[in-house]
């Protein structure tokens, strides 16, 4: 990832980033602990969250919650431009304490109604991401970010109200059935070929159909969700041991490895 600009704070971190010629390969599955916005510029590129597939146009927005998993998919060999901001839900409750902001965020199943495309969300998206993302210093900086951010949710919140509450019927292609029963069920003992059985596949088939899905191998996948859930649980004052129980790992050393290799620090660094 190219990034040109950034601006890094407490609970919150905005980019803006270019790749002229982007590869694939780099730019792998991934999940956050903070809520993202993404606002795609320009290139030939598609986005991957939860095992849905979303089509990506000049001003394309799509939102992420904690743990929902997602990642560009580059399609073609051109500039690749975007700006993405990460900020804490808390951030909203200063102005918004009823967290209403925050429903299209988290008031849907996972891997649905990520994606709002230009059209829907009017003429000054760009500008603002760009105001939000690029130049300034200081205090002016994060002032331009705090606003922008609150305009950015508002216009967000209004096209998810136009939407309605549509009845979400159950996924009806197989990767979304798969990524869906895997995320029901993932901290409870999982192996591939068990998986691989319960949708009547090969364990090969499988791997193909879950990568194409989500840009990650399957046990990649469980590992980083479990890991991504169990240190929010040790943040929140919870025994390592315990949360790591609770998140599917019978192994503590093996656990406690994947930890320190995932976030570069042990788990005792996390807890309160």
């Amino acid at each position: 990832m190219n990034i040109l600009e950034e601006f890094k704070g407490e609970d919150i971190y905005t980019r803006y980033a270019v790749d002229e010629k982007p590869n694939d390969s780099s730019f792998a599955m991934h999940v956050h602990e903070q809520c993202e916005i993404y606002c795609f510029v320009s290139g030939e590129a598609e986005y991957l969250v939860e095992g849905a597939r979303y089509p990506l146009k000049a001003g394309s927005v799509l939102i992420m919650r904690p743990a929902e998993s997602h990642k560009a998919k580059i399609l073609g060999g051109g500039k690749y431009e975007r700006y993405a901001v990460n900020f804490s839900p808390s951030l909203t409750e200063r102005l918004d304490s009823r967290r209403i902001l925050m429903n299209p965020f988290f008031e849907r199943p996972l891997g649905r109604e990520n994606f709002y495309p230009a059209a829907e969300l009017g003429g000054e998206i760009l500008r603002w991401f760009d105001e939000m993302c690029r130049g300034g210093e200081g205090y002016e900086r994060q002032l331009v970010i705090s606003t922008r951010l609150f305009l950015i949710l508002e216009m967000i919140y209004k096209a998810y109200l136009k939407r309605g509450t549509a009845e979400y019927a159950p996924p009806t292609e197989l990767s979304e059935q798969i990524v869906t029963y895997v995320n029901a069920h993932l901290f409870e003992h999982l192996s591939i070929p068990m998986l691989a059985e319960r949708f009547f596949l090969s364990t090969s088939h499988f791997n193909r159909v879950f990568r194409l899905a989500t840009g990650a191998a399957p046990w990649e996948y469980i590992i980083i969700k479990r890991l991504t859930a169990a240190r929010e649980k040790i943040r929140c004052g919870e025994h390592a041991g315990t949360a790591a129980e609770s998140c599917g790992f019978s192994d503590y050393s093996a656990f406690y490895r994947a930890y320190v290799k995932r976030f570069g620090c042990p788990p005792k660094n996390n807890m309160k």
